[in-house]
């Protein structure tokens, strides 16, 4: 006997989760133009006679229903977690907190629409997760998709599920959030051992950027040098430099033709802005990324660790760059996409340092924003850095300062009462971002791992699909949203879906107080949480989100 449950998106089906346990969607409601996700829970349940060891069939899955046509099917794959949290570094909203089987990568049906049923000799509980991309000329109203199961070869209905969707009249606005993963393109090279920049390089490269793109990252990182990002002080990382740069005589020329081919890419495939990649070391900013270069006819590093950041020749070199720079990105009309970093999370004890650095670009970069994360208010208040980005953890003297145009990131270092996306974590933990974004008006997001398959400080490679903590170093789902497959595919996580929702939610709570007012959709939302909007508050069931995001709906709903 087959049994089955539609549950929503913010439910982590384990694999010894008690289905009946499991919260149920009988009715749920979306935006034209929104992707909704849901899950279809299935558990074999056995019968006498049965032989455990030997009870195995394929069903079929069929879809039927107005909406059905837009809906792709994963299977929600359980991953090996061998940290799931941080020593003496978690609170009570987190799902588990042992190693283990955890539900995260989404792959697609190993036979188009069939999946295994099967008797293990103990109760456990699979997932199917569906992505619905609502038509934005979807007709308004409700609408039933049928989930049935049917078995192979007999055609017998082993389940029948069905859930109600209510299409609201209204099409969910554009995305203003900006969003970056830190996109390594290094990694990519490693995981499928193909030459930098060659042709198979460039086509799995634009794979990953596009599931990027559809999740919501609209800012990309791009390696104008290799990125000086998680890199051990005297290690080097795989060399991905866009820039080509000649020194002749003392003279500094560049070439921009693997540049351009990156930002064709990127208008290619939906990239609104370019995030220009580190120009001193991280934690300091005391040396220079490593720069490759042709030394009168030596192809060579140029700078590296033993550069002096602050040195005449990287002053020389750095200036010489930037104006070529912007002068090629304003011949493309271009310049005005390009996001600069100074040095990656300074702190009080190099404030010298990162002066030093900043000082070197500032007039270059004077009409660009220049952003850098960190968490010091104090910092921030001595005027270095004029764009921000503190962790959400860190945020509140920022918010309570009315720093214009903030933005927010996290990390490692976010494990305790904040969203993050931590595998071990809720799904309705790291959801719960979106409304804390929007009641106080962030306009970007940064997060550092897009697909970082490295370990710690990047001294060697790992398989991310094995290893989801860097080798035991960060909570697993730090490090990756994505991870590699065959043929060059990067597969979602549902961590990576579930952000993406979070987004979703922003948009509508933008379009509902264009109808209404900010306040008002604020009231709303923290009626329905039951509490007050912060960022240290987060949700701390699934049902708090599915009504808030119901409550924005019928807002809307009421006024179109």
């Amino acid at each position: 006997m087959l049994k089955t449950k539609i549950v929503s998106a913010l439910e982590k089906i384990f694999i010894d989760s008690p289905i009946d346990s499991l919260g149920e969607v009988k009715k749920i409601s979306a935006l034209r133009g929104e992707r909704l996700s849901l899950q279809l829970a299935y558990s074999y349940v056995g019968v006498e006679g049965d032989d455990p060891y030997f009870t195995h069939e394929y069903a079929t899955v069929t879809l039927d229903g107005a909406l059905a046509p837009y809906v792709k099917m994963h299977n929600v794959m359980q991953m090996p977690v061998t940290k799931p949290v941080a020593p003496n570094r978690y609170d009570d909203n987190y799902l588990r907190y042992t190693p283990g089987l955890y539900p995260d990568m989404l792959s697609p049906l190993t036979m188009g629409n069939k999946i295994a049923i099967s008797a293990t000799g103990a109760p456990t509980v699979f997932s199917l997760w569906f992505e619905i991309d609502i038509p934005e000329d979807a007709t308004a109203g409700e609408c039933d998709l049928e989930v049935v199961i049917t078995s192979d070869p007999t055609g017998n209905v082993l389940a029948k599920e069905s859930v109600t969707i209510d299409v609201i009249g209204a099409t969910l606005p554009e995305q203003k959030l900006i969003v970056t993963q830190w996109f390594y393109c290094d990694t990519i090279a490693e995981q499928y051992d193909v030459e930098v920049w060659s042709d198979e390089h460039w086509r799995i490269v634009e794979n990953f950027a596009r599931v990027a793109v559809k999740n919501g990252i609209n800012l990309l990182l791009t390696p104008i040098f290799t990125p000086p990002l998680d890199t051990a002080i005297g290690g080097e990382r795989l060399t991905t430099q866009l820039v080509e740069v000649r020194r002749t005589n003392g003279r500094y020329t560049f070439g921009y033709k693997l540049l351009d081919k990156w930002i064709d890419m990127c208008d290619r495939i939906g990239v609104k802005y370019l995030e220009i990649s580190h120009l001193f070391t991280q934690w300091g900013a005391k040396h220079a990324p490593k720069i490759m270069a042709t030394v009168d006819g030596e192809y060579k590093k140029l700078f590296g660790w033993e550069t002096d950041a602050h040195g005449d020749e990287y002053a020389k070199f750095l200036r010489t760059f930037l104006r070529s720079f912007l002068k090629h990105m304003k011949a493309r009309g271009d310049d005005k996409r390009c996001f600069f970093h100074v040095s990656d999370e300074p702190n009080e004890r190099n404030l010298a340092d990162y002066k030093k650095s900043k000082r070197i670009v500032a007039g270059i970069l004077k009409d660009y924003t220049i952003m850098d994360a960190l968490s010091s208010y104090k910092f921030y208040k001595k005027g270095v850095v004029k764009h921000p980005i503190p962790a959400n953890n860190h945020i509140d003297p920022f918010i309570e300062g009315n720093v214009p145009d903030l933005w927010t990131y996290y990390c490692i270092s976010q494990p305790i009462d904040v969203s993050n996306r931590f595998i071990a974590m809720p799904s309705y933990r790291t959801r719960s971002i979106g409304y804390q974004m929007y009641k106080y008006n962030i306009v970007g997001f940064l997060q550092w791992g897009f697909n970082y398959y490295h370990t710690m400080l990047s001294r060697g490679s790992i398989n991310p699909v094995l290893e989801l903590s860097g080798e035991s170093w960060p909570p697993a789902g730090d490090t990756h949203s994505v991870y590699p497959s065959r043929g060059g595919v990067a597969l979602e996580s549902l961590r990576l879906l579930v952000f993406y929702d979070a987004i979703t939610d922003i948009r509508a709570m933008q379009l509902c107080e264009s109808l209404y007012s900010k306040e008002e959709v604020v009231a709303a939302i923290e009626e329905e949480l039951g509490f007050v909007a912060t960022f240290k508050t987060c949700a701390h069931s699934a049902d708090q989100i599915l009504r808030m995001r119901e409550r924005i709906n019928a807002m809307i709903k009421a006024k179109v």
